[in-house]
């Protein structure tokens, strides 16, 4: 992958996108049989769809993707400028609402923005006031959301109205350090997974590794990578205690050979179950 992103798992099948290499790709690790479906224009974020296929988020706005003949429904058109701004990270709560945020690409201010579709309807559903919207998960219950900030280096958790499809409470759980030049600078925080614990997975971009955060914020596990920079992760397998770990091979050339994996779809066994996919509700 360029930039591989959005790994999901559902029915056996691993599912992510390859943002800069414009598709989405699916892989059944059994058989190991692997299928591409080419887009327009950039897929950044999926979900599984409660009609079949998939619900892609593409800089152009939200399609469904129908993974037998290959065919594009348009659902929504973007809500912003595509030439400045796309959508980003997402994930479906209990509900069955898809929820995406964007990315400023100026990075010259805090202008992204999180939107929901809700049975065909995309709406704003809140200023993320942030460059780089990433990170978005929910806790089991549905009651917590988080949500990470890369250009600030931060996570934080919401309380979740699941209801009123509303955030309120915020509290930062985790500061990463943001001095780049740092000996010990770990990275920054791009996607994310909550486990059946409740416990936050991030992938830290730059950092080469996976860290597991309690629900407060608190270093439980750290997972080193042989590559610098993951970029989102997911739990699947038949137990789904398999990690899939999505990674950018978009790099330098002394990194890509000094990290040949990097651009690669990785896995690692964990001790913890993640939590299955919530399905997009249609209607």
């Amino acid at each position: 992958m360029l930039v591989g992103e959005s790994p999901l798992w559902h029915n056996d099948t691993l599912y992510w996108v390859d943002i800069d290499g414009f598709a989405v790709h699916s892989l059944h690790p059994a058989s190991g049989k692997h299928r591409k479906w080419p887009m327009a224009s950039e897929p950044s974020a999926l979900a599984i769809s409660s009609n079949g296929g998939l619900i892609v988020a593409l800089r152009a706005g939200m399609m469904h993707l129908n993974t037998d003949s290959g065919a594009l429904t348009a659902i929504a058109a973007a809500p912003y400028d595509t030439a400045t701004t796309r959508f980003n990270d997402g994930k479906v709560d209990a509900t069955g609402r898809f929820w995406v945020g964007t990315i400023y690409e100026p990075r010259d201010k805090p202008a992204a923005d999180m939107y929901v579709l809700d049975k065909g309807e995309l709406r704003l559903a809140w200023p993320a006031n942030v460059m780089n919207s990433n990170g978005l998960a929910f806790s089991p219950d549905n009651t917590l959301l988080y949500h990470a900030d890369t250009a600030g280096h931060k996570v934080t958790r919401y309380a979740f109205d699941a209801a009123r499809a509303t955030i309120s409470d915020a509290q930062v759980v985790h500061q990463f350090s943001s001095d780049k030049t740092a000996p010990d600078y770990g990275g920054r925080p791009d996607g994310a997974a909550v486990d059946a614990e409740g416990n936050y997975w991030v992938a830290l971009f730059e950092g080469g590794r996976v860290v597991k955060l309690s629900p407060s914020g608190v270093i439980l596990q750290e997972i080193a990578l042989p590559v610098r920079c993951p970029t989102m992760v997911t739990f699947g397998g038949d137990d789904l205690k398999t990690l899939y770990i999505t990674t950018a091979g978009k790099r330098p050339a002394e990194e890509l050979a000094r990290l040949p994996l990097s651009g690669k779809v990785l896995q690692v066994k964990v001790d913890v179950a993640g939590n299955p996919a919530s399905q997009y509700q249609e209607a």
